[in-house]
């Protein structure tokens, strides 16, 4: 056999005699037959601070990335992404696309009418959403995801890795103690002895190791405290943002070309007779009731029950609440009244009038 692969099979036997010494220690440690060298408090503590700065860190990393991106298939999308240095997709918002189909909607409408209007002028904000979503998006996934991520995935896997070694060495420490107990010979007491100072000196560094890195969560922390506040003011932005655009609509849509003034919330309308009344009729049904065919020429007061925007040049555009008066006219359909305001006067839908005089 050659030298080398005599080195080669010389060496998997020491590793296979290591593994195996290590698996008999912590299984007779297990039985309760072996004795193990206990950590100092303090050194336990910082294990436990470690464990828990590493699983509440996972749970706030997971739990940002759904509020970010609460789609789970593109969450996966992202991070086998990010894992493969593939670069992020610039993908459309919902607040976009919602945003386009408004505006869409509304030059499909008509842009001219005061519905395409305020779809169009609602559509624009909505775009303009999704830009401040993505933005948000992005300084949270720079300033606070990528270091938080970057912590689990380089300073927490040193961490892991170096408190196995030392648990490894604290096996073949507690290992070599048990040899020396066991020695029956001067020769073998001599051998166990100097095994058991290469041992206690390699646990020692080991330990020395461990401890410095989990001594070092508590920059960990206040690392992760400035990312909270990178967070918490990028979350800010993006909702001040959000706000002066949705003030700055409200303030288009109640000066929209064609409108009749500002846009008014809308007022269920009363229902006609006792409301308590399971037997009243529908609002639409007492309209027609309170149409007597002997006063069809007569002029009457009615309030509109919802906005209503003129269609054609025969037709009147109204505001909920409004009071109007209405009549009928010779051979008119059924559903529609004639409406005066003033100079102007057009038909409007029976469906939108309620009758109150």
């Amino acid at each position: 056999m050659s030298s080398p692969a005599m080195e080669n099979m010389k060496k998997f036997a020491g590793q296979a005699g290591v593994f195996f010494t290590r698996a008999r220690q912590y299984t007779e440690e297990k039985l309760g037959s072996a004795e193990k060298t206990e950590l100092d408090a303090q050194f336990e503590n910082l294990q436990q601070r470690a464990d828990r700065t590493k699983q509440w860190t996972e749970r706030i990393l997971s739990r940002t990335e759904a509020v970010l991106q609460p789609n789970p298939t593109r969450r996966m999308e992202d991070f086998l992404n990010t894992k493969l240095d593939r670069k992020m997709q610039d993908r459309e918002t919902n607040h976009e696309a919602f945003g386009l189909t408004m505006i869409e909607a509304g030059n499909e409408l008509g842009p001219g009418t005061q519905y395409g209007a305020a779809l169009v002028q609602c559509g624009g904000t909505q775009k303009k959403l999704g830009q401040f979503e993505k933005e948000f998006m992005q300084a949270a996934i720079t300033n606070f995801i990528g270091p938080l991520r970057n912590f689990l995935e380089a300073d927490m896997k040193t961490i892991t890795k170096e408190r196995k070694i030392l648990e490894n060495k604290r096996l073949d420490l507690d290992a070599a103690k048990g040899k020396l107990r066991k020695a029956k010979s001067p020769e073998s007491s001599k051998l166990a002895e100097a095994e058991l100072r290469v041992a206690q000196s390699e646990f020692d560094r080991q330990y020395e190791i461990t401890k410095l890195l989990l001594e070092g969560i508590s920059s960990a922390h206040s690392n992760h405290l400035s990312r909270l506040q990178y967070f918490i003011e990028a979350q800010q932005a993006y909702f001040e943002q959000c706000q002066k655009a949705m003030t700055e609509l409200q303030i288009q849509m109640a000066n929209i070309p064609g409108s009749l003034g500002n846009i008014r919330p809308y007022n269920p309308p009363q229902a006609v007779g006792n409301p308590s009344s399971p037997s009243a009729p529908p609002i639409g049904g007492d309209i027609l009731q309170d149409s007597p065919t002997d006063a069809q020429s007569g002029r009457r007061k009615a309030r509109v029950l919802y906005d209503y925007d003129a269609s054609d040049p025969t037709e009147l555009s109204c505001l909920a609440d409004e009071v109007i008066t209405v009549y009928s006219l010779p051979g008119m359909d059924k559903d529609w009244m004639m409406a005066e305001r003033g100079s102007q006067q057009g038909r409007v839908p029976l469906t939108y009038l309620e009758l109150i005089s």
